[in-house]
């Protein structure tokens, strides 16, 4: 199919131009009304701006798909709050299923979450309470019987709490799917065409069965864990690989790695003390760390290595060099200020989250307080030649580029004044490091076409940035032009 995108501005130019679009690729980039497209159908863009199709480059899809239908304790300031939000749900949903929550963050709370509050709220009926991190998980008493016998207190962390939450997905895999369809439909209403997913478990399986059942919105490169990845070199899947009968929407992406944990959960590896004296946890022994990635390089499969703190990151970074090849580290929140140049020097990707700044601001401030300089520099590692990678970490933020292109542009949300603003970046970049393209001949038509131009808005234009139409490989999986 070829048809013409009529009357588009690009970011930052004032003409218009008219893109051809033909099986699947970007054919013409003219002048608008310049002859050779004559007969051809046309769709006009009314002088609205065409940009590459946007990737989220680092979620967990099938949790984020799950979300929506989760009770939301993001905004309790207090475990009393967050047991109010139970008990008022299981009020007016009563039952015995488990009552799942998402989104609290406990570092700021005044009082502790205790099996107590959560087992007056509901009684009996199990509760999981799922930290907006991912690396905590909040229960009463029944949940914790019925999922981790034996424990003692009220919080899992780390493996014991990935492992919970990946048990609470629905068994049924026909209604998981058309959840998963449905959030694949709200991503290309924000301009998406893509996604690296790094949920737990086998994605080859759950997406080749999902495209094959028609979830054609967006192209899909699927990580694996430690407990998959000689599955993955098994079936000689390596990064980049296309796999068969998924119409190309389908990829092997990389080996994911948790080196440590994560700032509100205080488990981060940090150089420097937290105020209760730990310093966060390691995963991995450096060997340990070095011969995952070394068998990983070794068969063609890309590290992408979870680091928080100051210590996981120059630990990952220190096995990267003693590896001899490039990678991408995930997160890379806060960073001594020596290692910031590493990162260009290895050839490794730094595979951000600018919303997690906003999100995070007053939890650093205290927990990594006189230290915040360095965390989430995103200025500095673009000077020093590193490639941004953004992303969501869907749940933890929302599954919208927007939000992160907005936060990385203005290190502001809510009105406040700007965190760190020595650390903002230009508008092209931030578009940079959320697009794999360009609007260019031979390019994929991976295209959004957007109300405002980026170039010119204002941090709060692009969180709100309205998206008229989305095109993956030339087809349109958001119209509303």
């Amino acid at each position: 199919m070829s048809f013409v995108l009529a009357g588009a501005r690009l970011p930052g130019a004032d003409s218009l131009v008219d893109v051809t679009v033909g099986d699947g690729v970007i054919a013409s980039v003219r002048p608008a009304g310049s002859p050779g497209e004559r007969g051809m159908e046309r769709v006009p863009v009314d002088g609205r701006w065409l940009i590459p199709g946007l990737w989220d480059q680092h979620v967990h899809f099938t949790q984020w798909a799950q979300t929506a239908r989760r009770l939301d304790v993001s905004r309790a300031e207090s475990a009393e709050d967050c047991a109010a939000l139970v008990r008022s749900r299981a009020v007016a949903d009563p039952g015995a299923d488990v009552l799942v929550g998402f989104g609290f963050h406990d570092a700021l709370w005044p009082d502790l979450p205790t099996r107590e509050l959560l087992d007056a709220a509901a009684g009996d009926r199990p509760v999981v309470l799922i930290a907006g991190d991912l690396h905590c998980s909040w229960l009463n008493s029944a949940a914790m019987a019925r999922f981790a016998p034996g424990t003692a207190g009220a919080l899992l962390r780390e493996d014991a709490s990935f492992a919970l939450t990946s048990s609470l997905a629905p068994t049924d895999a026909t209604t998981l799917d058309r959840w998963a369809a449905d959030a694949a439909h709200g991503a290309a209403e924000r301009g998406v065409v893509g996604i690296v997913e790094l949920e737990y478990g086998w994605g080859l399986e759950t997406w080749t069965r999902r495209i094959a059942a028609g979830a054609l919105a967006l192209r899909v490169e699927f990580g694996v864990y430690r407990d998959r990845l000689e599955d993955a070199v098994a079936l000689g899947l390596r990064t980049g690989d296309e796999v068969d009968g998924t119409l190309g929407l389908l990829t092997m992406g990389p080996f994911k790695v948790i080196s440590d944990g994560s700032l509100n959960t205080r488990t981060a590896l940090c150089r420097q003390p937290y105020p209760d004296g730990g310093h966060g946890v390691a995963n991995l022994t450096p060997a340990e760390l070095l011969a995952d990635l070394r068998f990983a390089v070794g068969n063609g499969i890309e590290p992408a290595v979870h680091a928080i703190g100051d210590e996981a990151n120059r630990r990952a970074l220190d096995a990267f060099a003693a590896l001899g090849a490039g990678g991408r580290i995930e997160h890379a929140q806060l960073i001594d200020p020596d290692d910031v140049p590493r990162f260009a020097e290895l050839g490794v990707a730094a595979s951000v989250q600018p919303e997690h700044a906003m999100d995070d601001r007053d939890v650093a401030d205290r927990l990594w307080a006189g230290r915040t300089a360095d965390a989430f520099p995103l200025a500095d590692l673009l000077a020093s030649g590193a490639r941004l990678a953004f992303g969501s970490d869907a749940p933890v933020a929302p599954l919208d580029p927007w939000a992160a292109i907005a936060s990385a542009v203005g290190r502001t949300r809510d009105g406040r004044e700007p965190w760190h603003p020595e650390q903002r970046i230009p508008v092209s970049a931030a578009l940079g490091a959320s697009t794999r393209s360009r609007v260019a001949v031979n390019e994929p038509a991976d295209l959004a076409i957007i109300e405002r131009d980026p170039s010119r808005a204002t941090p709060d234009e692009l969180r709100a940035m309205p998206v008229s139409a989305t095109l993956l490989a030339g087809r349109f999986t958001h119209f509303a032009l």
